[in-house]
Order: C-alpha cells, then structure tokens, then sequence
C-alpha cells in the first residue's frame, strides 16, 4: 500500500481550511484516513500551521511520501530538515500568534466592561439628573393651580 502524506479539504466556499493526514494514495481526497497529523489554515493572518512532529517522523521513517504542499509545510515547521538529518529549525510563529491572540481578547474584555461601567454611569448621572427636575416640575405645576 503506498502511503501519503497529504491536504484534506474542510471549510466552505472561498474559506478553506485543511488538515494534514495520513492516506493511502488511492483514497479520495476527503475520503477516509489513516491517521490525522497536523492542521493548516491559510486564510487567517499568520497563517496557522499545527503539525505533530513525532508522527510525522515517524510516517516519514516509514515510507510515507508528503505531496508537495505538504512538503513545503514540514519545511516551514522544520520537520523535513529533521528527517533528512540536518538540523530543523520552525519558521511558524505558533506561540506568539497565541499570545497576541490571547492579548487582544482581554484587551476586548476590559474595553467591554469599561463600557458597561461607563453606560451604569450614564444611567445614574440621568437618573439623578431626572430626581433634580422632578420636584421644580412639581413646584411649577403647583404654582399655576394656586392662582385660579
């Protein structure tokens, strides 16, 4: 049985996303797999490539032939480097893309909640506002009844 290493194809229209996987050569390309290795999404900025390297090493050590995008990804991850013998070194920004990622959601989250906390205020101060003009109404209102 020949193995490959290749894309299968998920998402939808114009918003695709793929996973790394383990076929058999003859299989379709969303067909059933092996083993599924890695992911990668190409439309976010950076792109996010995830791939396992131990089983990676270990389909590559057994024959498995990547196709050609596939080959280019474990390069990017410095897995190829690492199974020809050199030393691999990843390109992919992988941690730091989830630290600003983490970032900007608290940063959403205070903002959230500062608006919250500037809407409470709001409230009162009109509230307040209202209870002041309230009894001068009422004083008004009272006046013109007195003179009848």
């Amino acid at each position: 049985m020949a193995v490959k290493i290749r894309l299968k194809r998920f998402g939808k229209k114009r918003a695709p996303f793929y996973r790394v996987v383990v076929m058999d050569s003859r299989t379709k390309r969303d067909g059933r797999a092996i083993e599924e290795i890695g992911k990668y999404h190409p439309t976010e900025e950076p792109s996010v490539i995830e791939i396992d390297s131990e089983r990676a090493q270990y389909w590559l050590s057994v024959g498995a032939q990547p196709s050609e995008q596939v080959t280019a990804l474990l390069k990017l991850t410095g897995d190829w480097a690492t199974f020809k013998g050199e030393k691999g070194v990843s390109t992919v920004k992988g941690a730091a893309a989830k630290a600003d990622a983490a970032d900007a959601i608290k940063a959403h989250a205070d903002a959230a909640e500062k608006a919250k906390a500037d809407a409470a205020a709001k409230k009162e101060a009109a509230k307040a506002e209202e209870a002041a003009e309230a009894p001068a109404a009422d004083e008004a209102a009272e006046a013109p009844a007195e003179e009848n």
